[in-house]
C-alpha cells in the first residue's frame, strides 16, 4: 500500500481502542493512518471474554475482523510498525517510525496499550494472560470451583479476594513477603476462610502457559490451578508524556469524558487511560475518541 504524508488522523496503536476510533472517523469520512507495532499486550491470552458478541473468541480472532471491517472504509490505512518519536508542527503533528518514515496529521490518537512489568519470579511471564491473570471479569469463570492463588498485598488483595470467592472458595493470598493488612481486612480474609502466606515466592511451575504450582524459596510449592496477579505497569509507548500529555497518579494517560488529553489536537482511549482493561471496554473509548475527533475537526472547518 502507498502511504501518503499528510492525513486527518494519526492512529498510534491498532488493537481494539484504535480499530474502534477509526471506525468512527471512517465512517465520517475522515482520512485516517493507523500505526501499528503487532505486538498486542494479550497476545499470550487464548480466549477473550465478557464481551457480547465475541464471548471466547481469541484475541486474534477479534482484531483481524474487526481490522477487515475498518479498513473497508477507503479513507483508512494501516501501517505495521513501531512509532518511535513524535513532534508538534504547524499543520498539527509528525510521526517518526522505526523505519524513518514520517508521516503528518491534524490530530492525534493513542491507542498504546500499558506493558506489565513481571514480578523477578521464574515462570510467571509464561503464565501471563493464560493462567496468571489479572481480571476475574475477563478470565475468572473459566477457572470457577479451583484452587486460586492471589498474588498481592495489601488493598488490592482483599479486593480481589472478595471478587474471586463468587467464583471459588478455595482462595490463598500470597504476599511474596511481609502482608500488609488493616485489623478490619485481617478480620474479613479470617472471616471468609481466606489464607494469607506471607513467604517469598521463587518460581512458579508451569506446563504451556498452565500454572501446576507455586514454589517458595525453601523449596515448598503450593499446588494452584490458577492465580490472579495485581502486578506493576507502564506506558507502551513515551511519546504522549514527550508531547507533553499529563498522567494520572496511577500511571494512565490523563483524559477527560470525551477522550481529550491535556495537549490540545491529542486524545487517547483503552488501556493507557483506565485500569478496566477489557475489550469492551477499549472499544467503548475508541468509538467515543474517534466520534471526538470528528467534532473538533467539524468545528474547525465549518
Amino acid at each position: 500500500m502507498i502511504h501518503k504524508k499528510q492525513y486527518d488522523v494519526i492512529i498510534v496503536g491498532g488493537s481494539y481502542a484504535g480499530l474502534s476510533a477509526a471506525m468512527a472517523l471512517g465512517r465520517l469520512t475522515k482520512s485516517v493512518l493507523i500505526l501499528d507495532s503487532g505486538l498486542p499486550c494479550n497476545r499470550q491470552t487464548p480466549h477473550s471474554h465478557n464481551f457480547l458478541t465475541q464471548d471466547g473468541q481469541t484475541p486474534f480472532e477479534i482484531s483481524t475482523k474487526a481490522k477487515d471491517q475498518v479498513l473497508a472504509y477507503k479513507t483508512v490505512a494501516f501501517y505495521q510498525g513501531l512509532a518511535v518519536s513524535g513532534k508538534e508542527v504547524t499543520t498539527g503533528f509528525e510521526i517518526k517510525t522505526d523505519s524513518n518514515d514520517v508521516f503528518k496529521s491534524k490530530k492525534l490518537i493513542f491507542a498504546t496499550g500499558v506493558k506489565d512489568i513481571m514480578p523477578d519470579i521464574k515462570g510467571i511471564a509464561a503464565c501471563w494472560g493464560i493462567s496468571v491473570i489479572h481480571c476475574p471479569f475477563c478470565h475468572g469463570y473459566e477457572y470457577k470451583g479451583q484452587k486460586t492463588a492471589i498474588l498481592a498485598n495489601s488493598d488490592k488483595a482483599v479486593h480481589l479476594a472478595a471478587l474471586v470467592r463468587n467464583l471459588s472458595k478455595d482462595i490463598v493470598i500470597l504476599t511474596n513477603g511481609k502482608a500488609d493488612f488493616t485489623s478490619e481486612q485481617q478480620r474479613k480474609l479470617a472471616q471468609n476462610k481466606i489464607e494469607v502466606i506471607e513467604r517469598s515466592i521463587k518460581a512458579i511451575k508451569q506446563e504451556q502457559g498452565n500454572i501446576e504450582a507455586v514454589v517458595f524459596q525453601e523449596g515448598e510449592a503450593l499446588a494452584v490451578q490458577a492465580m490472579y496477579a495485581a502486578v506493576a505497569f507502564e506506558q507502551s509507548c513515551s511519546i504522549p508524556m514527550e508531547l507533553g500529555c499529563a498522567l494520572t497518579e496511577t500511571g494512565y494517560l490523563q483524559v477527560d469524558a470525551f477522550q481529550k488529553t491535556t495537549v490540545p489536537g491529542i486524545y487517547a482511549c483503552g488501556d493507557n487511560t483506565n485500569m478496566f482493561r477489557s475489550v469492551s471496554a477499549a472499544v467503548a473509548t475508541g468509538a467515543m475518541a474517534g466520534a471526538m475527533v470528528v467534532k473538533e475537526l467539524t468545528e474547525e472547518c465549518f
